[in-house]
């Protein structure tokens, strides 16, 4: 598999974000950095089970009209949808209309406004690896897609009532809001927002 490769300022980067202006400034100021706050996670956990089964290019062109339709992903917010809130983003175009995934949102902040503030945000932190054990990878091939820890996040918010994230989902949120670093070795972003 890939090791990092040259952006066009000749810096290194990890492959997949080389692909589109949308991933490298994703890639570059986003992806990785830690996130905090239980709406900002809450933001993250909806977003990752959109993404599944699609590329996350899709998710993040449309990151803008998810935060409009979802109320900024406000979880006190959200959990005062109604059924007529739920049939308006079955109608809007500017979200992925995914009935199970659109109920799954709509469930999750249910039981996450039930939650005492900054729980989802302790209990997400609390299954991040220690760093010192996780060499950093040099090549694609080297980023795992589930891990132990990924997998007994899964199963805590699953025990908690939480719907649509399994496994491969806990993963990509972990390595999205910073939990793990999976930039390869030499690229420029590794170890930023630390």
């Amino acid at each position: 598999m890939s090791g990092a490769e040259p952006a066009a300022d000749g810096r290194l980067r990890c492959p997949w974000g080389l692909s589109t202006e949308d991933y490298l400034a994703y890639h570059d100021t986003e992806w990785g950095r830690p996130v905090h706050g239980d709406d900002a996670l809450f933001e993250r956990l909806c977003l990752e089970a959109f993404q599944s089964g699609l590329s996350w290019l899709t998710i993040l062109r449309r990151r803008e009209g998810f935060r409009s339709a979802f109320a900024g992903f406000k979880i006190s917010a959200v959990a005062e949808f109604t059924d007529a809130d739920k049939e308006r983003l079955l109608a809007d175009a500017g979200i992925i209309r995914n009935r199970a995934k659109i109920d799954a949102t709509l469930a999750n902040a249910k039981v996450l406004a039930g939650w005492g503030a900054g729980d989802l945000d302790a209990l997400i932190w609390s299954h991040a690896p220690d760093p010192a054990t996780r060499p950093a990878p040099r090549a694609l091939g080297d980023v795992p897609a589930v891990t132990p820890e990924s997998t007994a996040l899964a199963k805590d918010l699953k025990k908690r009532s939480i719907r649509f994230v399994g496994p491969t989902t806990a993963y990509a949120l972990m390595q999205a809001c910073g939990l793990v670093d999976d930039h390869l070795a030499d690229c420029v972003a590794r170890g930023g927002g630390r």
